[in-house]
Order: structure tokens, then sequence, then C-alpha cells
């Protein structure tokens, strides 16, 4: 077939060219994202780490490929203007000036964030307005490529200005990483995915470790060592705002994905046991796991933590245990946060000596009750500021 006219200015201008992007983390996880490029062989001088996140200059393709592979990350933008603007005029002027129909399809319906610091121009409601007439303009004048999808198409577009120096970037992932796509039933105060990995990073999770995950509400943990177990593309079953770009190539992002189906029936045996008292809970968790062929790989039970015996479980290895306890509202009046964390703490230290491990700590001081001896990271789980204490039992 034919390549027309706009297809080789798609091609010559934003698939055949390097752009610039940047990948937006949580608090404490910036370290650990740079690494996870690393490891793919991202290029060490093609990423920055800077304030909130990592910039990186790469092609459209490898963006698709990141937001696939990446697990610790919230999200990855692509930078597309950076311009100086004290006036709306001269901010509408350049904002027209992007080619939009070579970014967006015509059939998309646009969402803005925006944030100004130290600007003339400081009301992100009037910014927004102007920039989507403008962009929204453009894209219905005739041309542009319409998106197969049935739907409108949302697309955030990202607008920072900072003593008047604005940057303009298209949201490449839509929904924000963490969010895998297998849990379709969640439990009070899950952890996020991109939390729950950055925690099995730091025990040292390998491939053939045993995993419990002995207070697992929904099942974070599991689900995530699972995936990481198989060798599974954390993006393999969702998808992505880059899917609907005049970029996007289906066959080139086929080729980037493995079938997840066939990788899970290559595995017999379980080594990943989740438990938990809430039959809610445990329900949604079942309901997980039978998506995709994750059974094959993960035990569900109903036990109650202080019960649970690893030495029957593991009887010939030690492995990894993982614990998001109840606190504050989930724990109940009737019950003490630091009694309930220095008994957890006895029975780490009584049944799961040698063990590597992680829990969920609200403030500093539980590490005191706990007895651990753990090394604490900050993170951001729930919206509260918390703590994953890390170490050897």
């Amino acid at each position: 077939m034919k390549t027309s006219p706009y297809e080789k200015r798609v091609k010559r201008r934003i698939t055949g060219r390097e752009h610039l992007f940047f990948i937006i983390c949580s608090p404490g996880l910036k370290n650990l994202c740079q690494n996870e490029m690393l490891r793919l062989g991202f290029p060490g001088d093609k990423l920055r780490v800077t304030s909130g996140g990592i910039e990186f200059k790469s092609r459209l393709n490898t963006c698709m490929a990141l937001n696939l592979s990446l697990r610790s990350p919230l999200k990855i933008l692509m930078r597309i203007t950076r311009f100086k603007a004290e006036s709306f005029r001269k901010l509408e002027k350049k904002i027209n000036a992007v080619d939009w129909i070579l970014y967006l399809p015509q059939n998309c319906s646009l969402k803005f964030s925006v944030t100004t610091r130290k600007s003339r121009l400081y009301h992100s409601d009037a910014i927004a307005r102007r920039c989507e007439k403008i962009i929204l303009n453009q894209l219905s004048s005739g041309g542009a490529f319409v998106s197969p999808a049935k739907k409108k198409i949302n697309q955030t577009i990202y607008i920072r200005a900072e003593n008047n120096d604005f940057t303009v970037s298209l949201d490449s992932t839509g929904e924000l990483l963490f969010k895998r796509g297998i849990k379709q039933k969640v439990n009070k105060a899950p952890v996020r995915e991109n939390i729950a990995f950055a925690m099995l990073f730091w025990a040292g999770f390998l491939k053939d470790d045993i995993l419990i995950d002995p207070m697992c509400g929904s099942g974070t943990f599991s689900l995530e060592a699972a995936m990481m177990k198989a060798c599974l593309l954390p993006g393999s079953f969702r998808s992505f705002a880059f899917e609907n770009w005049p970029g996007f190539s289906l066959k080139t992002y086929n080729y980037l994905k493995i079938p997840a189906k066939k990788i899970f029936a290559g595995i017999l045996k379980k080594e990943i046991f989740a438990s938990d008292i809430d039959d809610m809970a445990l329900a949604a968790m079942g309901q997980n796991i039978l998506n995709h062929g994750i059974d094959r790989i993960i035990d569900v039970s109903k036990k109650d933590f202080f019960s649970i015996n690893p030495s029957i479980i593991s009887p010939y290895k030690k492995g990894v245990v993982m614990l998001n306890p109840p606190y504050g509202k989930r724990l109940g009046e009737k019950t003490n946060t630091r009694s309930f964390y220095k008994e957890i703490g006895k029975k780490l230290a009584s049944d799961f000596k040698g063990w590597r491990g992680g829990i969920i700590l609200p403030s500093r001081k539980l590490k005191l009750y706990s007895g651990l001896n753990l090394e604490l990271k900050p993170v951001y789980h729930g919206g509260l500021d918390v703590f994953a204490g890390i170490g050897m039992i």
C-alpha cells in the first residue's frame, strides 16, 4: 500500500526522531526506576535523574517498550514543546505553532493538568481553555489521523509553567502504570503494585524464591511476585494512551509484548503462598488469580498469620515474607497498633528466622515495637507517607 504524505510526515518527524521524555516516579523510587532502565539496557548517558523523576531521550518505540516493561514509575510523558510566555497572546502563538495532527488523533477528548509557579499567567483553567481551543481547531481542520477506537479517546496534556517558562507534554501512559490490569477486585487499602515491586526488589526476591504473603488482602504482593517469576511484562494486560497516537505501530507493539498465557502455562509448581483471615479479601484474591492462568503459580488459603508454620510450607529453603498489616481504622478501635506490631515482630523472629522480609509500617516508631532489625524506606501508600521495613529476619 502506498504511503500517504501525512504518514511520511509522521514517520519523519515523530517515529523517526529522538524525543525528550520524562518518567514520573513516586517519592523514594527514582533510583529504583533508574536501576530498572539500566538493567533493560537503556544507555546511561541518555537518562538524567531530576526532581520528581527521570528525563531521557529516545524514539517513540522505546517509550512504548518502557511503558510495557517498567514496574516502579507512575507515568511517562512525551515532551512536546518548551517556550517562554508572559501573555496569553504569546502562549496561544506557541501552542498553535505545534503541528498537533502529527501527535494526536482527530477523535480525542482533551484533559489538561496545568500547574504554574511564579509566572504572569497563573490561572490554570484559563490556560487550559485557550490551549484546548487551539488544539481541537487543528485536529478538526482535516487531514488528521482518526483512531480506530469506537469511542472518544481521552488524552491528557500536561502544562507546567515556572518563571514564565512553559513545558508542554503528552501523557503516553494513560492510567497510572501501577495499574497492571490483573486486579479486577480490590480489598481495603491495597498496596500499590509499584510499591510491592519495590519491596520485593529491596528484599532481593528472585525467580526461584518462595514467597509467603500472609496478610494478602487482594493479593498485590503475590500477583507482582508471580509476574516477576514468569518474567512477564507488567503492562501485558492493559492498554496505554500511546496506542491511539498517529505514530503508533501495532506490528511493533505486538512484537514487544510476550503472550502471557503461554508463560504461565509452563509453570506447574506453586511457590507463592497467599493467605488471609478475611473472606471478602480471599474472594477478591481468588477471582484475581483466575485471570490469565496465574492460579497455576499462587496457592490461596484461609489462615491466620500467627498460625502459619513456614517450615511446613517450605521445608528445604528459606524465602521471602511480605506483610501489609492492617493499621488505623482497618485494625479497629479495640486493637492497639503498637501491641499488634510487637506480636507480628515476635512471630517473625520466632518462626521466620533466616527469611528475608518486608513490612509496611505507618510510622518510624513501630520499628522499635516490632523488635526487628529493618532498614526503613519512605514510601507513599494509600494517601499516606509510610515506611517499608526491609531486612533479614
